[in-house]
């Protein structure tokens, strides 16, 4: 039973669209995988490819001000 508020056609087709990207998405994030253990295989420290993936999102602006503050709050701490 289908109810006549409801445009059942685009309904159904907004959902396989979501399930074909989630789909995707599910692909993409296995290739993820696989490139960072190849890192790691050939002695790249994980962690910090993904910092530096996090930080090359960052506006120049953002990064800067970051590392500014960082860096005051690691001589406050005796850590530099």
């Amino acid at each position: 039973m289908s109810d006549p508020g409801i445009a059942t056609d685009q309904l159904k087709s907004i959902v396989e669209r979501l399930e074909n990207l989630e789909d995707e998405k599910q692909a993409v994030a296995e290739q993820m995988r696989e490139v960072m253990a190849e890192a790691k295989s050939q002695g790249f420290d994980t962690k910090i490819i993904r910092q530096v993936l996090k930080l090359r999102k960052m506006q120049e602006h953002d990064r800067q001000e970051q590392e500014t503050l960082l860096d005051v709050y690691k001589q406050a701490l005796g850590m530099s």
